[in-house]
């Protein structure tokens, strides 16, 4: 979507506003685009760079100071829109490395690990995401920052955070040539066992990734 598009003619492209609109936008934009599975080998690589480019703008709403809505109620914005189909096609495309392992709180003692799916985080976030596009797109830019800001505290800051970290473990284990360990017991909905996903998560990240970025092959 272009700037013409996207913003109105009035607004200073240096506005603080207008400057994390554009990298929503841009991670809305491009997630949908390799959710199409048109270049299966090269989705991790690139939602990585899309993902760690969007904490960049979470961590500027972070470090600003508190955003007041200028409304005592948020408007109504209607029923949000679906993400089922984007989920699908992102599990259909991560499947089997959709499966990862997180620590909800790193700060809370004493919590075991549960499992998580990038496809499943990739999903809400876009969904807090589009939240706000639609203040924004609908003029209401102090309530799109807030809720951008204040969804980043209260949910898609850590999700995006995990997922980054999953996203970067899977091409570390490419890069360094360390094939995945067992994921011991996580609930995949799937009716392989770990050892047998583990093997295919391998095969897959050999075939799909680790050849077409010009990597040895995982032995």
């Amino acid at each position: 979507m272009s700037d013409a598009t996207l913003h109105a003619t009035s607004q200073d492209p240096d506005d603080f506003v207008v400057q994390i609109a554009d990298q929503v936008e841009s991670f809305l934009v491009a997630v949908t685009e390799v959710a199409k599975g048109d270049e299966p080998e090269s989705a991790i690589p690139f939602l990585l760079l899309e993902v760690s480019q969007l904490l960049l703008a979470g961590g500027r709403l972070g470090a600003h100071e508190d955003i007041v809505p200028e409304e005592r109620y948020e408007p109504d914005l209607g029923p949000e829109p679906d993400v089922d189909e984007l989920r699908e096609r992102l599990a259909r495309l991560l499947d089997p490395v959709d499966v990862y392992s997180e620590v909800f709180d790193p700060y809370e003692p004493r919590k075991a690990p549960v499992p998580a799916r990038i496809s499943d985080d990739l999903a809400d976030v876009i969904t807090d995401l589009r939240h706000g596009m639609a203040h924004y797109r609908s003029g209401r830019t102090t309530e799109a920052l807030w809720w951008w800001q204040f969804s980043y505290f209260s949910n898609w800051g850590s999700t995006a955070s995990a997922t980054l970290r999953a996203l970067q473990s899977v091409l570390a284990h490419v890069r360094l040539n360390q094939p995945l360990e067992e994921l011991d017991g996580l609930d995949t909905d799937q009716s392989m066992g770990d050892d047998t996903l583990e093997f295919e998560a391998g095969k897959v990240m050999a075939e799909e990734i680790a050849g077409p970025l010009g990597i040895r092959e995982l032995k």
